[in-house]
């Protein structure tokens, strides 16, 4: 994996905004890249958001840090990526 990669050169750097993105490591950061990445995707992006993410990221990685992270997901995207994956759906908010 390469690791010195401009993730704003990737990811809209307004998703980072309450950080210096140009500081971001991709192994080290992947707890906050891979949420913020799926962040404002919507159903008409989320095949080009997650291949991007499929890029420098297992799906493995991408279930566990969005199953655990503290950022806002929707249970849409949830759902996309459990779909996506063939595993059982997860939600980050319950109804």
């Amino acid at each position: 994996m390469k690791e010195k990669v401009n993730i704003a050169t990737i990811f809209p750097k307004h998703l980072f905004w309450d950080m210096d993105h140009s500081k971001l490591n991709l192994s080290r950061d992947k707890d906050i890249i891979i949420p913020r990445a799926l962040f404002a995707t919507t159903t008409e992006t989320f095949i080009t958001d997650i291949e991007k993410l499929e890029q420098f990221y297992s799906k493995s990685d991408i279930l566990k840090h969005l199953k655990n992270t503290k950022e806002r997901i929707s249970n849409k995207v949830c759902e996309l990526v459990a779909k996506r994956y063939d595993v059982e759906t997860f939600a980050r908010f319950k109804l």
